[in-house]
């Protein structure tokens, strides 16, 4: 006989197979009328099946069960096991009502014209509103918003709070003069704007500038949101709320949205948790889901963190904002990423000038005869919409009339406040500052950064490290590049300038140069010598990143961003790396300010130079930098003594013009005497964009070069006791010294010849750059170049090949 118990257990574990496989059978496709076929597991009659198909077989597919904290799995199955608050009807209908009827309107007026409509997710609206009215009620005051195209001016309107009458001035194109050769189209700007939510909280929203790369803004808002509640102190998570709305097919099939979800838990990169919100059209321009994506849903790729996932249909209105209010408290709850697969479709093509029947005939017939989502959920409450659509109809065309007589483009959005005092466009000499430091602060950051506690066992190579430092204060010896780098974080700290950096094990530096965090031997205890400067310091952060560029990058873009008082800084373990994020060098870094009029002083460690390391580990890539350099929007220096260096990182974060600064750093050099520099040049002087060259007097030869390459001249041209020929460095690439350079050129009058002399192959480095500045400011002299002939590759990967490479570039130069 079977007991009250087993059956209990059966019951249970009838019910536990729901749990975890109920969201395969979930009627979740709004096209589709035919229930899916349920799993094997869940093929068994009786009542707890039928309660559990009732529970996880309905509009919400929950799939938590991989989540392996079993709090975190009660928590969730209690809600879906609960009874659900009953919606406000009214409400949810107006809210659908309008997004669909802005659409409309938008159709009406300008067929044909790129909107990217929300029609067939209508749902997003009144999810957003829960989402952003649940986080006020938990004391959110901020929500920044990173989507791509698809609803994105439907959301500008009726969640950031942007006038639907400077969208149709958008489609109007006012003002076309203003933006000539810049800005971008009205999809791709961002928003700022208030939100009321129904309780009359006011929440500050905004809406991030994004390209066409569409999951390139997802690691962009992290840190905008790490720095916003960075700078609210204590309870600042709760307080910002960051939301990401992917597309499913960008979601699945683009690396940076993977590598953004893995930020979520790290040291140095959590935001408390962001909602993520898949506006799910089953469809990627014209390829459909199983071509996209190799799994069940678009979702499966977060699966693999501790996150649930909450796949709901669209046109079930009362389940969106039942799954938008668990997702949100979830959130609050455990400070945790949460997934909300919103599962719908395109009414049009891909961008309405686009015809979807020529790849979908099928798909698009039934779409053809689809009932909006209003008629739907109108018909379902019981609801004549007609006045609701009137009277939003009259507002969107009574802002379309007054949209065509606008003379002047709309601004869309606001800089905070703490922007107030930094400038962009053009250089002018007035932004330059005083970047030297007085002798006694220098001694002092040394005295820091050479002392550990008493009590702290130290490794004794990193104790080698803080003895020389020791030499450094005394003045015995002279200051390497990993010291005169933490000398300038040090002086800004007590400048009242926060620092962070983040990069591949940045924190003891990829060549052990830098060792910016001691390491207690026995205990692991870590000790921060820039932290304890000053007891009123601002912070001294310097995260060890996960192995990635492209979302690390992304991530301290947005970082300095909503930090411009600070120096934000990322290095690459060696320079090449930095390809693996030329997504946000060419939409973000390069172009934000002319695309957006957004500003960035983010700093760019890329380690640089041939030591026969081969072709991964030699060259940052020079030449891809300086064809992104136009009007002035970034910096491109490559220091060449430890002096210049701890000058230029002051002159970054001290000038209150806000460029993006790329630094191609030294490998071999960081420990080259040459190349190391007294105290005296830190306590005078400021960064030079070229260097003189002091030694040769009556010079026959000129040498102009960059880098490493124009050390070992130096050096080989002593050892060889030329003082014919002089050795002229550019240290600041662009925008370009040839002011300077050409009253350095004009001093040596009788040097008939000036050489260009690169490591690099001829199709690379700053040859096809510079050579024709030379020509322009040379006075008519013979320009000539030394270069290693044009290459598929960067570098050679025998050491051997590089050296004889090298030698015969030297050769070559000073023959």
């Amino acid at each position: 006989m079977t007991t009250t118990f087993e059956i209990q257990v059966d019951n249970e574990r009838t019910l536990d197979q729901f749990r975890r496989w109920g969201y395969l059978a979930a009627h979740l496709n709004p096209l589709r009328t035919d229930a899916s076929e349920l799993p094997p597991e869940l093929r068994t009659n009786g009542e707890t099946s039928a309660l559990g198909r009732r529970i996880y077989c309905g509009a919400i597919g929950a799939e938590f069960m991989h989540i392996p904290d079993q709090e975190r799995r009660y928590w969730v199955q209690e809600r879906m096991e609960g009874e659900p608050e009953s919606p406000d009807r009214p409400w949810l209908l107006e809210r659908i009502v309008a997004a669909e009827t802005f659409e409309q309107v938008i159709q009406k007026h300008y067929p044909g014209t790129k909107r990217f409509s929300l029609e067939g997710l209508a749902s997003l609206i009144p999810l957003l509103d829960a989402v952003v009215n649940d986080a006020a009620d938990r004391g959110a005051i901020e929500a920044v918003i990173g989507m791509s195209h698809r609803g994105r001016l439907n959301v500008m309107v009726h969640i950031v709070g942007t006038a639907p009458v400077d969208i149709f001035a958008e489609f109007e194109d006012v003002d076309p003069r203003s933006v000539l050769g810049g800005g971008d189209v009205k999809y791709h700007i961002g928003a700022t704007g208030q939100y009321i939510t129904r309780k009359g909280q006011h929440v500050q929203m905004r809406l991030v500038s994004g390209p066409s790369h569409l999951e390139a803004v997802d690691p962009v808002l992290m840190g905008r949101v790490r720095a916003k509640q960075h700078r609210l102190g204590d309870g600042g998570q709760a307080k910002v709320l960051p939301i990401l709305i992917h597309g499913d097919a960008a979601f699945a099939g683009q690396g940076i949205a993977s590598e953004s979800l893995n930020l979520a838990s790290l040291n140095g990169f959590s935001v408390g948790g962001t909602i993520h919100i898949i506006a799910n059209n089953l469809i990627g321009f014209t390829a459909m889901a199983q071509e996209l994506y190799s799994g069940s849903f678009a979702s499966d790729v977060a699966k693999r963190l501790a996150m649930p996932i909450f796949h709901v249909n669209s046109e079930d209105p009362e389940a969106v904002i039942r799954a938008a209010r668990m997702a949100s408290e979830y959130r609050a709850t455990f400070e945790s990423d949460v997934l909300i697969d919103l599962i719908g479709f395109r009414r049009h093509g891909h961008s309405e000038i686009d015809d979807p029947t020529m790849t979908q005939p099928v798909l698009y017939d039934r779409i053809k005869d689809h009932p909006t989502l209003a008629t739907i959920f109108a018909k379902s409450t019981g609801t004549d919409p007609a006045s609701l659509i009137s009277d939003h109809t009259d507002r969107y065309e009574s802002a379309k009339a007054e949209a065509g007589s606008m003379k002047k483009k709309p601004r869309l959005s606001m800089l905070p406040p703490y922007w107030q005092g930094y400038v962009g466009g053009p250089y002018s000499a007035s932004y330059e500052v005083e970047t030297s430091v007085g002798e006694a602060e220098l001694q002092s950051v040394l005295g820091v950064l050479s002392t550990i506690p008493d009590t702290f066992s130290i490794h004794p190579k990193v104790k080698r490290v803080l003895d020389r430092r020791g030499e450094m204060m005394k003045g015995t010896t002279l200051i390497d590049f990993g010291t005169a780098e933490l000398m300038a974080f040090g002086t800004l700290i007590l400048n009242g300038i926060p620092i962070r950096v983040s990069g591949q094990d940045s924190r003891r530096g990829t060549f052990a140069q830098r060792h910016a965090v001691y390491k207690d031997i026995q205990t692991r205890e870590e000790y921060v010598p820039l932290s304890h400067l000053d007891p009123d310091q601002p912070a001294f952060e310097i995260y060890n990143s996960m192995l990635s560029e492209a979302a690390v990058l992304g991530f301290e873009y947005g970082f300095s961003r909503e930090f411009p008082d600070g120096l934000v800084l990322w290095e690459a373990q060696f320079g090449d790396f930095v390809n693996g994020a030329q997504v946000i060098l060419d939409q973000f870094i390069s172009a934000a300010e002319d695309k957006w009029g957004l500003l960035s002083g983010l700093t760019l460690l890329l380690p640089h130079g041939y030591e026969g390391q081969g072709p991964e580990h030699s060259s940052a890539r020079i030449e891809r930098f300086l064809q992104l350099a136009a009007e002035d929007n970034m910096q491109i220096c490559q220091p060449s003594t430890a002096a210049q260096y701890f000058h230029l990182l002051r002159r970054q974060a001290l000038r209150k013009w806000r460029k993006p600064l790329i630094i191609f750093t030294p490998k071999s050099m960081l420990r080259m005497p040459d190349a190391s520099s007294a105290i005296g040049a830190f306590t005078a002087g400021q960064f030079q964009p070229i260097l003189q060259d002091l030694e040769t007097a009556e010079a026959k030869q000129i040498i102009v070069c960059s880098g490493k390459i124009g050390r070992e001249l130096r050096l080989e041209r002593k050892r060889r006791q030329r003082t014919d020929i002089a050795i002229v460095f550019v240290e600041q690439l662009y925008r370009f010294p040839e002011e300077e350079l050409g009253a350095e050129l004009r001093r040596h009058a009788d040097a008939r010849e000036i050489f260009w002399v690169q490591e690099e192959p001829a199709n690379m480095g700053a040859l096809n750059y510079v050579v024709p500045i030379l020509e322009r400011i040379g006075d008519g002299r013979s320009i000539r170049t030394v270069k290693r002939s044009a290459s598929a590759s960067p570098a050679t990967g025998s050491a051997k090949a590089h050296a004889l490479e090298q030698k015969t570039l030297i050769d070559l130069a000073l023959g």
